[in-house]
């Protein structure tokens, strides 16, 4: 046999494999996700490798089975001996008297053994012998699919969106030649539609009624050749998690959404690291930036993230390996709805999941209303219903705490201090930072992206500030990369880059620096 788990995991596929999936799609007149794709091709594989095995067998010659009468002479073939050929020397009849017409053949092999058999015996296990061992995996369509089915996907994934015949909606395909016709007018009404809802997401099912689309062909072919009109004009969205698909009208998204706000818009290079810094990046278990690599992690039913000042700002949460399991993920679309509920009060509002960006928008009016600052804790939990994802505040008895502070002046210039502020959650003291003038803060990020300042610069001016609340003049990098943050966006790799290469940066041990200010440059 030719299949076997090396050959299921390293297999590929030629344009006669894509050919026969386009010919059954066309048969079935029905699209199909990629997975089902995968198990047709799997069993079609199977049973063309069985065919090739029984014909190859049948061309070696006949194959001996007892039931069957044989000749002096004829050349058969033995499954019991590893399909080894034998000639028939000299047939004779049998002596047993339970089976008056048994006949005993004598046979010489290649090896010069000589064995009789019997023959004209119409019971006998070896009637019923199959030369294909059904008991193997490799042989098991669906034990198949089971443990390779995720990378012989992938595999026929690549190669299928090369075919410009294939249509591929949401991880389903379809010949293109047998799209149903949606004109003009029909995506005119949708856009209506979507329009009456507040733009959406509704379902293409949903939207098939309403805009009286032809349903005289296959139901599900109408459906995906509306699916695939709706994706080809630009005025509207696929919004749906993996398996669903849902439409809105992009120009009712909301802009953070369509445009990544300010706050979370990152130009410079990502540093990567040697190998013997690369522990630093983790500042602990409520940590969380999108910008930095994700490593692969154990899905969580709970993450606990400290929010930096950019996500809250902003009203977002940072897309990161310890979320994404958490929240809707799509197959292709950038943008995925969803609905956030607050784990204590249950109320309910939307949030989209904007993939390319690596955040999550959707929570400014909740952080205002819970009392959120840069630095306070969020759970986030699954919900138990499809498409909603809990999300929890640490609330606490609002008290006057002392919290470092940062205060612009009316210059544009800025400097910490600890002052007494209302903090009604809980916080992360080393990410923790109160804003009083949040506009003030703005108009530094607008300075910022026409000046451009450089993250060393920023990162020494922080860390003066830093110094000057701590009596010993030392800073923790986690303080500093939230104070920098504060300003400019900035993932944690870069500012660990500069905190150990330069000599203005002394290292103290663990993640505690001192600024050395005779040794900057320029100084």
């Amino acid at each position: 046999m030719v299949l076997s788990q090396e050959f299921w995991q390293t297999i590929s596929f030629s344009s006669k494999d894509v050919e026969s999936l386009y010919n059954h799609l066309l048969e079935i007149e029905t699209p199909l996700s990629i997975h089902e794709l995968t198990s047709f091709l799997v069993s079609k594989k199977i049973a063309e490798e069985k065919t090739r095995v029984l014909q190859s067998i049948k061309s070696e010659g006949k194959q001996y089975l007892p039931k069957d009468q044989y000749k002096s002479g004829q050349i058969l073939v033995f499954p019991q001996r590893a399909f080894e050929k034998g000639k028939v020397t000299a047939v004779r009849p049998g002596t047993n008297p339970e089976y008056p017409s048994l006949e005993v053949i004598s046979v010489e092999f290649a090896s010069s053994d000589k064995v009789d058999f019997a023959s004209n015996l119409p019971e006998h296990k070896l009637n019923d012998f199959n030369p294909i061992d059904e008991s193997d995996n490799n042989l098991n369509a669906a034990w198949v699919t089971e443990h390779y089915g995720k990378s012989i996907a992938k595999s026929l994934q690549s190669m299928l969106d090369q075919n410009e015949d294939l249509i591929n909606i949401a991880g389903n395909y379809f010949p293109q030649a047998l799209l149903v016709d949606v004109g003009v007018g029909h995506l005119n009404l949708a856009e209506a539609v979507l329009e009456m809802s507040d733009g959406g997401p509704m379902t293409t099912e949903e939207m098939i009624q309403q805009i009286e689309l032809p349903t005289d062909v296959n139901s599900k072919l109408t459906e995906f050749s509306l699916n695939y009109a709706l994706q080809e004009d630009p005025r509207f969205d696929e919004v749906g998690p993996s398996g669903e698909t849902l439409w809105f009208l992009n120009r009712l998204e909301p802009d953070e959404v369509q445009h990544t706000p300010i706050t979370l818009q990152y130009a410079e290079p990502l540093v990567e690291l040697p190998a013997d810094l690369q522990p630093y990046l983790d500042f602990g278990a409520s940590f969380c930036d999108e910008l930095e690599v994700d490593n692969p992690c154990e899905a969580a039913e709970e993450v606990t993230v400290s929010l930096t000042y950019p996500h809250w700002r902003s009203g977002t949460l940072p897309l990161t390996g310890k979320l994404k399991s958490l929240f809707p993920t799509a197959f292709e679309t950038p943008r995925v709805k969803f609905t956030f509920r607050d784990a204590s009060s249950s109320q309910t509002f939307n949030g989209w999941v904007v993939r390319p960006s690596k955040y999550i928008f959707g929570l400014r009016e909740w952080y205002e209303k819970e009392g959120f600052i840069p630095g306070s804790l969020i759970h986030v939990t699954k919900g138990a219903n499809p498409g909603e994802v809990l999300i929890r505040a640490d609330k606490k008895h609002s008290t006057k705490e002392w919290i470092r502070t940062f205060l612009v002046g009316a210059d544009g210039g800025f400097v910490f201090a600890m002052l007494k502020q209302s903090v009604a959650c809980s916080y992360d003291e080393r990410m923790v930072t109160f804003i009083p003038d949040v506009k003030a803060v703005d108009g530094i990020w607008d300075k910022y992206v026409k000046t451009k300042p450089g993250i060393e610069k920023i990162t020494i001016i922080m860390m003066r500030e830093l110094a000057k609340l701590n009596p010993q003049g030392h800073v923790h990098a986690q303080e500093l990369y939230a104070a920098v943050n504060l300003v400019k966006r900035c993932p944690p790799g870069p500012i660990l880059d500069l905190l150990f290469s330069r000599a203005w940066a002394l290292h103290l041990g663990d993640l505690y620096f001192r600024l050395e200010e005779s040794k900057i440059e320029g100084a």
